[in-house]
């Protein structure tokens, strides 16, 4: 018999570690699942991995043990970051299952639904989510590659050329209804270099919706050179140097206002 006592955090990879320990400090003491294949993540110590890398985990069949015995009044947080995201990708979630997936998460109260291979895999799935509820729900996230000078949409952790344009692919997405686009580079991603300018100037100027920029932020200044040379774009995501404190987002941001760059404190 399982005490329904939540929330249930069930997490996995790296960088969900130290967002774990946020949340059980702000959140006090969370039960952790156990799931077939998944280390057990002990709370204070965010120690959590998920199989590995050659051996994808079934999306279905992991959820299914997660979630065994719950019923809709539990509260479950779910953690999957860097490499994580690689264990959903066999097999690929049925159109019918995504779109029940999709509905399911609105209808539980998620703001937004961000659909990336799911949308390559099935593009109706963008009409269909903006149709019933509206296109500031659906965010449409692209992983963009330079091939042969031309950008690319990539899949499958960025190892996966599916061989569309990506700035078609964006506008595409964009007429059936996505109210958002993030923009991930991944000639960019992890370089702390500064942000694909180049890429991300070429999209403010196709689309009419917020972009978001992501991949190459490595210190304060890669932001200022991205609200200054490509003002259009409505904001810029960085992943490790805020997890491993490397920039404090509260500092990031005074910074910016200092420059007279428009941000909320």
């Amino acid at each position: 018999m399982i005490s329904h006592t939540g929330p249930f955090l069930i997490a996995a990879w790296g960088l969900c570690a130290p967002a774990a320990d946020a949340l059980h400090q702000a959140a006090g003491l969370l039960q952790i699942r156990a799931v077939p294949g998944v280390r057990r993540l002990r709370p204070g110590t965010g120690r959590g991995t998920a199989g590995g890398r050659s051996a994808p985990l079934p999306l279905p069949g992991l959820l299914a043990a997660a979630l065994s015995g719950l019923t809709a009044e539990d509260t479950v947080i779910f953690l999957v970051s860097g490499g994580g995201s690689a264990l959903f990708e066999r097999p690929l979630v049925p159109a019918e299952d995504l779109a029940r997936l999709t509905q399911e998460l609105l209808s539980c109260g998620a703001d937004k639904v961000s659909v990336n291979s799911g949308a390559i895999q099935t593009p109706e799935l963008i009409d269909q989510a903006a149709k019933r509820y509206g296109d500031q729900c659906v965010v449409l996230s692209v992983d963009v590659k330079r091939v042969d000078g031309q950008f690319h949409v990539f899949r499958g952790g960025g190892r996966v050329d599916t061989g569309l344009d990506a700035l078609e692919w964006i506008r595409q997405g964009v007429d059936r209804g996505a109210g958002e686009v993030v923009v991930n580079s991944i000639d960019t991603d992890g370089v702390k270099g500064g942000f694909d300018l180049e890429l991300l100037q070429a999209v403010c100027r196709l689309v009419r919706v917020p972009v978001i920029a992501s991949g190459g932020a490595g210190g304060i200044g890669d932001f200022v050179d991205l609200f200054r040379s490509v003002p259009d774009v409505s904001a810029g995501l960085a992943a490790s140097i805020f997890h491993y404190g490397e920039i404090p987002i509260p500092v990031l941001k005074r910074e910016l206002r200092k420059m007279n760059i428009n941000v909320r404190l």
